[in-house]
């Protein structure tokens, strides 16, 4: 390692990674806007369509997205009333609910995921031979574990499935 602070390579490695972040939501932004969706209402439609019973509860909702508690609560109010969620009481504590995903919910994602996922093709998943990608995934899903341990919270039935968007 360098003596030189400004060239430490964990400084180089944060830095690259928010660089594609930043890259990769600046490209996705934009094709959500034109089917009239925000970045996290995308994200919470995927999470919902991919959770066993196309269900979370809400406190799981923000565990798995970078919302607080009431920020799920304000844009699952907003996606409610754009038919694409619905609230379903939670049979065995009467203080949580569900956000669920409806038809539309689905046939929005349909529409969406096509030019998606010829996006990620194009600028993220496209760029890696099989095998880097086979790595940098594990890689990825173990910094994930770590920094964020309630990213799958509730995205397991009776055998355990994990939920990434």
């Amino acid at each position: 390692m360098s003596d030189n602070l400004f060239d430490d390579p964990r400084l180089t490695a944060v830095g690259l990674f928010f660089e594609v972040h930043t890259g990769l939501n600046a490209r996705f932004a934009a094709q959500f806007c034109k089917h009239g969706l925000s970045p996290v209402e995308f994200e919470v439609l995927m999470r919902l369509a991919r959770s066993p019973g196309h269900q979370l509860r809400m406190t799981d909702l923000a565990s798995q997205t970078s919302l607080s508690t009431s920020g799920v609560t304000r844009v699952v109010d907003r996606m409610e009333r754009d038919a694409f969620i619905t609230r379903r009481a939670c049979p065995s504590d009467r203080r949580s609910s569900y956000a669920v995903i409806t038809q539309s919910g689905l046939t929005k994602l349909e529409q969406i995921l096509p030019g998606h996922l010829a996006l990620i093709d194009e600028w993220f998943t496209g760029k890696l031979p099989a095998d880097q990608l086979a790595t940098f995934l594990d890689s990825l899903r173990t910094l994930r574990d770590a920094v964020n341990p309630g990213a799958t919270a509730g995205s397991s039935s009776s055998e355990h499935v994990v939920v990434e968007v």
